[in-house]
């Protein structure tokens, strides 16, 4: 009898899943469904591991059959163990909220940055803030890429290696208690809070400078730095609470695996069959989206091209007025996805 028969069977006798078993070896569910299909075999501290779990000798384990044994309900597949983060999950999503909070803030502090330098090479009436006109457009198109190369030096490789862990870990039985889940529901408070105050400050102080010497150069990216630290913790918050909602993650995997790998993927077949559906309805959201982000786009192109032309035409001020619009599109594309993705979600029919 071969030891993959055996542990088939043992796992069986207990009542026990694949992740049960791993977090009992401290390894992966993956190592687990590779040893029942003969792709790989356990070191020996994990077979003596097993040895112990399921109550039998080395020998009888690898090379002896175990296949009679009566299974034995009352025996606890974990006894007393409490909930264990098997995979790193915990881990990895905390650096994972961090990495996008602070990119995301990364890119609010470069513009907060380059509007300072934009505002102090303007004429102005306190002349110690005064900057040559294009030493100040400089600096202020620098700090503005700088910032947005740090966010996205942040965001990309952090979106790239959640994707790696989602293929990697499809599925996650929840290991969190409800004394953790209450915990992060408070740090979450606090971190609202903390942001929202942070926003509110940065508008106070906007308006403590307005219709003074100091609006321009003080107000504005003083607002801007204070909404970015607001931002990065409400955004922090959120996103280290969400990963609490170890049902959210599993159904969420929908996301980023193509049908044939959920198809293929080692998941319980009634959520498999959940994750497919959720991938299905978010292939629908994303073809909706890229439509009306595209008309949006190609709107904004022709506003522009309009507003360009209208500002050689002897039309005073048409143009003027017309360019500062030429943005719009994109938000209210924005709007629209969202109003797209609840009407979706809503009613849209999960086959």
């Amino acid at each position: 009898m071969s030891f993959r028969d055996n542990l088939i069977h043992l796992r069986a006798t207990r009542n026990m899943t694949q992740e049960q078993l791993a977090m009992l070896l401290g390894v992966s569910r993956q190592s687990v469904t590779k040893w029942e299909s003969e792709r790989s075999y356990p070191e020996m501290d994990k077979l003596l591991k097993m040895c112990q779990i399921f109550d039998c000798t080395l020998d009888d384990l690898v090379q002896g059959d175990l296949t009679d044994r009566q299974p034995d309900p009352t025996a606890a597949c974990v006894p007393g163990a409490p909930p264990v983060d098997v995979f790193g999950y915990d881990s990895h999503m905390r650096t994972y909220a961090s990495h996008i909070a602070n990119g995301v803030m990364a890119i609010i502090l470069g513009v907060a940055v380059s509007l300072w330098f934009y505002n102090a090479a303007e004429p102005a009436g306190y002349s110690p803030f005064i900057l040559p006109e294009n030493l100040g457009a400089a600096l202020g198109v620098f700090c503005m890429l700088l910032g947005i190369a740090v966010g996205l030096a942040l965001i990309i490789p952090a979106g790239m290696a959640h994707a790696h862990f989602v293929r990697s870990h499809p599925y996650i039985e929840d290991f969190y208690t409800e004394e953790q889940k209450v915990r992060a529901r408070s740090t979450f408070s606090l971190e609202c809070v903390g942001g929202i105050s942070a926003i509110f400050l940065g508008v106070c102080l906007c308006i403590a400078f307005a219709d003074t010497a100091f609006e321009d150069v003080l107000g504005v990216p003083l607002m801007m730095i204070c909404i970015a630290v607001g931002v990065r913790f409400i955004i922090h918050g959120g996103m280290t609470l969400s990963r609490t909602n170890i049902a959210n993650y599993n159904l969420a995997v929908g996301e980023v695996l193509d049908a044939s790998e959920i198809q293929q993927a080692n998941i319980p077949p009634e959520q498999k069959r959940e994750v497919l559906a959720y991938h299905r309805q978010d292939k629908r959201i994303g073809a909706v989206c890229g439509i009306i982000m595209i008309i949006a786009t190609i709107i904004m192109i022709i506003a522009t091209i309009i507003g360009l032309t209208l500002l050689f035409l002897p039309v005073a001020g048409v143009g003027g007025s017309v360019m500062p619009l030429f943005w719009l599109p994109w938000p209210i594309g924005g709007l629209l996805c969202g109003i797209a993705t609840l009407l979706i979600k809503g009613f849209g029919s999960a086959e």
